[in-house]
């Protein structure tokens, strides 16, 4: 199943978003309304969505100098910034250990100091494991994030059964990769199929719970799960 990443609520306004349709003055009304959307403009993150990984990590401490990250469903890059900046892997900080940030999504990124992206890559692939371990320091990480979501069907239902499956997916990577002790960020939206993930992450981690960031939209299905202390089998 191929999937690339929802886009997200980005800083500018494309030509497609300014066409006069009900929709999509709704859509443009919102984004000038949005404080998430200002800030990450004013802060220079590709997108509002950083915000969400800013709080879980301000609140959770999952992310510090040194450790290595993958990003799965990376595009376009606004939680490798916040990885970035937290696990110091442009090494700017010279006084903390320095981390590394991987990427990985199926559309292109622009290019990120300080992280690598490995785009038109699938994280289901066997072959993408293997990269990703070939580039992991000891083909190890210490945190994978997930903030990847299917393209939308318009059937709700639908959508959350693919997300799932994807999330599903993810952990044969987790178990591949992810050091013992280590943590995992992973949305989904919220439906039916969340205890078979759930219970799914509780016989791999010791403490699995559901965040709802300040930043993810009342309105919005989508939840996380944050996941800590990877029990290695």
């Amino acid at each position: 199943m191929m999937w690339k990443s929802i886009p997200k609520s980005c800083i500018h306004v494309s030509a497609v978003c300014l066409k006069k349709s009900p929709a999509a003055k709704r859509w443009l009304e919102r984004q000038l309304s949005d404080p998430f959307v200002k800030a990450a403009h004013s802060q220079d993150y590709r997108c509002r969505s950083a915000f969400k990984l800013i709080e879980i990590d301000d609140k959770y401490k999952i992310l510090k100098p040194g450790y290595s990250v993958v990003d799965c469903g990376a595009a376009p890059g606004a939680w490798s910034q916040v990885a970035v900046q937290r696990v110091n892997s442009t090494g700017e900080r010279t006084e903390l250990s320095k981390g590394s940030v991987i990427g990985i999504d199926l559309l292109r990124i622009a290019p990120l100091d300080g992280a690598q992206f490995l785009c038109s890559h699938d994280i289901m692939n066997p072959s993408t494991h293997m990269e990703l371990e070939r580039l992991l320091p000891e083909a190890q990480a210490d945190v994978i994030l997930s903030d990847m979501a299917p393209n939308a069907s318009g059937f709700r239902e639908l959508d959350h059964e693919n997300l799932v499956t994807m999330c599903l997916s993810m952990l044969d990577l987790t178990e591949r990769v992810l050091r013992t002790g280590g943590s995992l960020v992973c949305k989904y939206w919220d439906g039916y199929l969340a205890h078979k993930l759930q219970q799914r992450l509780s016989l791999m981690f010791k403490d699995v719970r559901t965040v709802k960031p300040k930043a993810s939209r009342n309105e919005s299905a989508e939840v996380y799960f944050l996941a800590r202390t990877f029990k290695k089998r």
